[in-house]
């Protein structure tokens, strides 16, 4: 191994086609959405050079500006729902559920294997009151709650929050399996020793398990924060940006702009945008797993 790391051709040898290949799907895509950017209309149809005004555009636009706060939204619920609820489902694998933590496991997994306009179909269907009540209506209409029944993906109020409750289903399978992993490597010796010391279940878990699962608490926010960024698959699948504009989504809007209305150039300018977004939140939730020194 040493010999073959000391080797500067067997480096070369795997570290040049990947760095070809990312430098071609992620790097060179970027450039060209930043070129792009400094131009008006759409290349072959009224294509000028505009400078720097299509940025100056982006923070007077309402229709951008509505976008990023439903996004900020989505992000904000989702991310905690996604890695909160999938680190209480990992300490159920964990401490309540090992007789059947194999079983439950591919449970709480299936959804995110599920094609996202099928997760979409059967959840219109959930939130359905119209020709018939869907299950959730239904439920509300058996149980007395007939106050309740409302077209929960037909108005602004509660289509942006039916889609988070969505796409958290579809997503704590994920990071429950990655958190329920990073308990497995915990020694069963340091959770013995807090109990016999007298942590109970909160103590043990504010002091051993979470310093511990702390690296991949943050893994898993990255993933989970890049994921809600990039919001689109499920708004489009569920309510398609809709009603008006309650769940349309900066990558639905940029899509739009320069799809729909032939805007590339200031399409370009909110997907660097998202880019960017990207990357900031990335570095700040990643400045929370700096590790401790002592002295």
């Amino acid at each position: 191994m040493k010999r073959v790391l000391g080797n500067k051709g067997a480096i070369a040898l795997f570290v040049v086609p990947a760095t070809i290949l990312y430098s071609i799907i992620v790097v060179l895509p970027v450039i060209w959405s930043f070129y792009y950017s400094f131009f008006s209309g759409s290349p072959g149809l009224k294509w000028e050079f505009s400078g720097i005004n299509n940025y100056f555009k982006l923070f007077s636009d309402r229709n951008f500006l509505n976008s990023l706060l439903v996004n900020l939204k989505y992000i904000g619920i989702v991310m905690i729902g996604q890695v909160g609820g999938g680190l209480l489902m990992a300490l159920m694998f964990k401490f309540w559920l090992k007789n059947l933590k194999n079983v439950v496991r591919t449970i709480v997994f299936f959804p995110v294997v599920l094609p996202t306009v099928a997760v979409g179909q059967l959840f219109a269907k959930i939130y359905e009151i119209q020709p018939n009540y869907g299950l959730l209506n239904s439920i509300l209409s058996a149980v007395g709650l007939g106050s309740l029944v409302q077209p929960w993906i037909g108005q602004a109020s509660t289509a942006l929050g039916a889609l988070e409750i969505m796409d958290i289903w579809t997503g704590i399978g994920f990071h429950s399996i990655i958190l329920y992993g990073a308990l497995l490597d915990i020694p069963d010796d340091v959770i013995e020793a807090g109990r016999i010391d007298g942590c109970n279940g909160w103590n043990l878990f504010k002091n051993i398990l979470a310093p511990l699962l702390r690296p991949m608490i943050i893994t898993c926010m990255v993933f989970s924060f890049s994921g809600t960024v990039k919001m689109f698959e499920s708004a489009l699948a569920l309510t398609n940006g809709g009603p008006g504009n309650a769940t349309r989504s900066l990558s639905m809007y940029m899509y739009s702009v320069a799809f729909t209305y032939n805007k590339v150039g200031y399409g370009s300018v909110i997907a660097i945008f998202i880019f960017l977004l990207c990357i900031t939140g990335s570095k700040i939730i990643n400045l929370f797993d700096k590790k401790e020194s002592y002295y």
